[in-house]
C-alpha cells in the first residue's frame, strides 16, 4: 500500500506550528507495513489543495489529509473536495446531533457555524469523530482512497486508529516491518556508523536501518519487513544484539526511553540520592530529573547558583578559587559539587558551569566553554565541553550529556 501524507494549512507553511500530525500518520503508517510516497504541505487555497490531491494520487494509493474541517471561513477542505468529486452537499443529521451532544456535555450552545459542519459531500462515507465536531471523510476514485480528517491532532490519532486504519488494513495486504529502537549516547552517528559497519554492511535488503541524531545522542531505529512476523521478530533480535554487544557503553536503552528515565532507573536500583548544582543551565538539569513520576526516590534537590555571590554563601565555593580561576573552570565545578553533595546530604552529585553564549566569552574561555564535576564522598570527576555558540543547543547537549556522564558514573562505581 503506498500512502500519501497531504497537510493543508498556512500557519504549517509559516512556520507557525510544527507539522507533528504528518509525522504521526507517517510513523503510524509505515510500522504496519505501508510505504509512504511523500509529504506534501499546502496552503487553504482551492487551487493549491486541488494541486496538491493530484500530486499525491499520481504517487499513491491511499491519499491522508488533514486539516481545513473547522467550522470557520478559512476551512475550506470539505467544499473542495465536494467540487472534486462533483458531489452536492446535504445535511447530515448524525454529524449535527453528535456537535449538539459534544456541546451540551460542556454546558456550552453550539453555533451557526457549527450546523455548517454538519452538510456534508454526497457519496463521501462519514467517519464518525467522537474526540471532535469535524467528522472524517472517506472517498474513493478510480480505485484509490482519499480520507480528509481534521487537523486538531488528537481529533486525526482517533480517525486513524479507530476508523482509518482498520478500514486500510482490512482493504490491502501488506507486508508490516517491525522496528527496534536502540538508544544510544555519547558519540555521533558517524562514528556509530563505522563502529557497527561489519554488521551493517551484511544486513539483507529486506532491514532497514536509519541513524536519528540529536544534541550528544543518536537513535538507531532497526526494522524488518517480511510475511512471516515470527521470523521477523527472531531476525530482528539477532541483529539488535549483534549492534549491542558492537557498542555497549553507548547503548543505554531500547525503544525511546529517555536518559533521564535510564538513570532514574539506576540510581532507584543502587538505591542511591542524587543533588544537583547548576549555573548555565538554570535547572534544566533538574527538570529533567524530575519530568518522570517516581524521581523523588532518588532526586534530592538543586542549587541554581548563578552569580558568584551564591556559589560562594550556597556552595561554599572559596572567593580564592572564583578569584584564581573564575566561575568556569574545573576548580570551581569541584567545589560546587562537593558543596551541594554536603548541602542535600546525598550519595551523588553534579555541577555545572559554563558560557553558554552568545555572548560573555573571551580568548581564553570563548562561548560554549563548559566544565561538569560529578562527586560522591571518595571521587570527584570532571569533564570539559567545548560548543557553540547557540545558547539554546549549548544548554540541551550540556544536559545530555550531563545524563550519559550520571549514568556511567553509576554503572562504573554503582552497579551490582
Amino acid at each position: 500500500m503506498k500512502v500519501h501524507i497531504l497537510t493543508i494549512g498556512d500557519e504549517i507553511l509559516i512556520g507557525q506550528i510544527i507539522n507533528t500530525n504528518a509525522a504521526w500518520m507517517g510513523e503510524y503508517m509505515t510500522t504496519r507495513g505501508a510505504q509512504i510516497t511523500g509529504i506534501t504541505t499546502v496552503a487553504d487555497q482551492k487551487k493549491s489543495i486541488l494541486a496538491g490531491l493530484e500530486y499525491a494520487l499520481s504517487l499513491a494509493d491511499v491519499v491522508l489529509i488533514s486539516g481545513g474541517l473547522g467550522p470557520t471561513k478559512d476551512d475550506i477542505t470539505k467544499k473542495t473536495l465536494a467540487d472534486y468529486f462533483g458531489a452536492e452537499m446535504y445535511f447530515h443529521q448524525e454529524t449535527y446531533d453528535s456537535i449538539l451532544s459534544l456541546f451540551a456535555r460542556f454546558g456550552k450552545p453550539s453555533t451557526e457555524a457549527h450546523k455548517e459542519q454538519a452538510f456534508m459531500p454526497k457519496g463521501a462515507e462519514i467517519l464518525k469523530n467522537k474526540k471532535g465536531t469535524a467528522p472524517g471523510m472517506w472517498f474513493e476514485k478510480d480505485e484509490k482512497i482519499i480520507v480528509s480528517m481534521p487537523g486538531v491532532p488528537y481529533e486525526m490519532k482517533y480517525l486513524m486508529e479507530y476508523e482509518v486504519g482498520t478500514k486500510l488494513f482490512e482493504r490491502f495486504s501488506i507486508s508490516p516491518t517491525i522496528y527496534r529502537t536502540i538508544m544510544t549516547a555519547g558519540e555521533g552517528e558517524s562514528r556509530i556508523a563505522d563502529k557497527i559497519s561489519n554488521i551493517t554492511d551484511k544486513f539483507p535488503s529486506h532491514f532497514k536501518l536509519a541513524f536519528l541524531p540529536n544534541l550528544g545522542t543518536v537513535r538507531l531505529r532497526l526494522g524488518v519487513e517480511g510475511k512471516d512476523a515470527i521470523k521477523s521478530k527472531e531476525e530482528l533480535k539477532i541483529a539488535v544484539s549483534e549492534i549491542t554487544e558492537a557498542i555497549p557503553e553507548l547503548v543505554y536503552a531500547y525503544d525511546e526511553m529517555k536518559l533521564e528515565q535510564k538513570l532514574m532507573e539506576l540510581m532507584i536500583d543502587a538505591k542511591i540520592s542524587l543533588s544537583t548544582a547548576e549555573s548555565c543551565t538554570g535547572g534544566y538539569l533538574s527538570h529533567r530529573l524530575t519530568s518522570f513520576s517516581g524521581s523523588s526516590a532518588f532526586f534530592k534537590g538543586g542549587i541554581i547558583a548563578y552569580s558568584n555571590d551564591i556559589k560562594h554563601k550556597e556552595l561554599k565555593v572559596s572567593e580564592k578559587t572564583l578569584k584564581n580561576h573564575g566561575a568556569v573552570s574545573e576548580e570551581t565545578v569541584k567545589e560546587m559539587a562537593k558543596g551541594v553533595l554536603a548541602a542535600f546530604g546525598s550519595d551523588l552529585s553534579i555541577s555545572i558551569s559554563g558560557i553558554a553564549g552568545p555572548t560573555g566569552g573571551t580568548k581564553e574561555k570563548p562561548v560554549g566553554t563548559i566544565w561538569l564535576a560529578i562527586c560522591n564522598e571518595n571521587l570527584t570527576e570532571t569533564y570539559k565541553l567545548q560548543l557553540g555558540k547557540d545558547r539554546l543547543k549549548n544548554i540541551e547537549y550540556t544536559g545530555n550529556y550531563a545524563l550519559n556522564a550520571l549514568r556511567r558514573f553509576v554503572l562504573m562505581n554503582y552497579s551490582k
